[in-house]
C-alpha cells in the first residue's frame, strides 16, 4: 500500500519526521458523506450521519439528503459495515470519543439545528445510546476537542439561515454532567463557524473558519479567517501566530500531542466564485503545523488528500480523517490513517 511523506519547509520542528497516509476501506457509499461525526467506541472506529446530494449536484438544483446510518470498522484491514441508526438523520455537529464511545453534539438536519447530545456505544453486536445534556441553544458548524473529562466547544451557527456566527464557548465535564453544559468566556477575536479544534498539553486551541454577514441579498456572505487562540483552563485565552493562510472547514479535531498538532488543510477561498463548478479543482493539498513553545507555524506539502467538513479521531496510535467534501457539492467516501513518525536524532 503506497505510503506518502510529507515534506516540511527547511525549519526544526516537532514535525519534522515525515507525516504517512494511509488509505483504509472506504466508506459503502458510492458518493461518501460530509459533516459525519466520528469516533471510538470498545475498540471500533464508528462512523454515522452526514449529508450529500446522491442525484443531482447543487448547481444542477440537486436536494441535499440526510442521514442517519451509523458504520463501524472492527479491525485496519477491515470493511465497513452498517450497524444501526442514529436517533435521527443528522449531521455538521461536534464528535469527540470519551465515555467509552462516539459523543455527538448538536448539529443540523434537513429543517433545523439541534441542541440533543448522546454518545454511541457499540460492543459488537449491540449499538446503544446514552442522552447527555442539550446545549443551550441549537448549534451546527461549530468545532471541539476533549481536555480529561470536559468537552469543549466553540462557535458555530444556530440557524441554516443566520447570517452572523456564534462566539459561544461552552464546557461539559463528563464526571458532573448534571451541571450541564456551561458557558465560558468567549476567545478575543471575531466569532466563526467550521475552525479547526485542538487539544494539546492541557490547552484548546481555535484555529480559522469563518465569520459572517448579510450580503445586498441577504443571504450570508463569508469572511475567511486565518487568526488563531490559546484557551488555558483557570487562566482564559491568549492569541497565538495567525495561519499563514486562511482555512475553513479542516479535519477536525486535529492531529495533535503534547508539543503542537497539524491542521490537515481546509478551504483558503481563493476559489470561493471559481466557475464552471463542476471543474472546481479542490481545496489546498498543504497542511500547517503549529509548535506551542516557539508559537511557530511551519508548512507541510504535499498531501495525498485535501477533504473539508470532516472529522478526524484518534484511533490506534493514529489520527484517522473520515469521508468529506472533496470539492464544492462532491463527497469522497474516502477513509484515510494519518501517521506522524519521528524524525531519527
Amino acid at each position: 500500500m503506497k505510503r506518502f511523506a510529507l515534506a516540511l519547509l527547511p525549519m526544526t520542528s516537532l514535525f519534522a519526521g515525515e507525516l504517512t497516509w494511509k488509505p483504509l476501506s472506504s466508506l459503502p457509499d458510492q458518493e461518501g458523506f460530509a459533516g459525519m461525526y466520528a469516533g471510538v467506541s470498545y475498540g471500533a472506529l464508528l462512523a454515522a450521519g452526514g449529508a450529500n446530494f446522491p442525484d443531482k449536484k447543487p448547481w444542477e438544483g440537486g436536494i441535499k439528503a440526510w442521514y442517519d446510518t451509523v458504520f463501524a470498522l472492527e479491525i485496519p484491514d477491515g470493511e465497513w459495515r452498517a450497524v444501526g441508526k442514529l436517533p435521527s438523520t443528522r449531521g455538521y455537529g461536534v464528535s469527540i470519543t470519551a465515555d467509552g464511545g462516539l459523543l455527538c453534539i448538536g448539529g443540523a438536519n434537513s429543517e433545523q439545528h439541534l441542541i440533543d447530545c448522546f454518545v454511541l456505544k457499540w460492543d459488537g453486536r449491540t449499538l446503544q445510546t446514552k442522552p447527555l445534556p442539550a446545549l443551550p441553544k441549537p448549534m451546527a458548524n461549530m468545532c471541539g476537542a476533549r481536555l480529561g473529562d470536559v468537552i469543549y466547544i466553540a462557535g458555530g451557527i444556530e440557524t441554516p439561515t443566520s447570517t452572523g456566527t456564534l462566539g459561544s464557548f461552552l464546557a461539559l465535564d463528563l464526571k458532573n454532567l448534571d451541571r450541564g453544559w456551561q458557558s465560558l468566556p468567549t476567545w478575543p477575536g471575531r466569532p466563526r463557524m467550521l475552525a479547526t479544534a485542538a487539544a494539546c498539553a492541557g490547552d484548546f486551541f481555535l484555529v480559522g473558519g469563518t465569520d459572517l454577514h448579510a450580503g445586498p441579498d441577504g443571504k450570508p456572505v463569508r469572511t475567511y479567517l486565518l487568526d488563531a487562540y490559546q484557551f488555558t483552563p483557570g487562566t482564559g485565552w491568549k492569541k497565538i501566530a495567525d495561519l499563514p493562510q486562511p482555512s475553513l472547514a479542516a479535519p477536525s479535531p486535529a492531529l495533535a500531542d503534547e508539543r503542537g498538532f497539524v491542521v490537515l488543510g481546509g478551504d483558503d477561498g481563493k476559489l470561493i466564485n471559481f466557475e464552471p463548478k463542476i471543474k472546481h479543482p479542490g481545496f489546498p493539498h498543504v497542511a500547517f503545523a503549529y509548535e506551542v513553545m516557539i508559537d511557530t507555524w511551519t508548512q507541510i506539502t504535499d498531501m495525498p488528500v485535501a477533504n473539508v467538513t470532516n472529522p478526524a479521531t484518534d484511533w490506534l496510535g493514529t489520527t484517522v480523517v473520515v469521508s468529506g467534501e472533496a470539492r464544492p457539492g462532491v463527497r469522497s467516501p474516502a477513509v484515510w490513517q494519518v501517521q506522524r513518525k519521528k524524525a531519527a536524532p
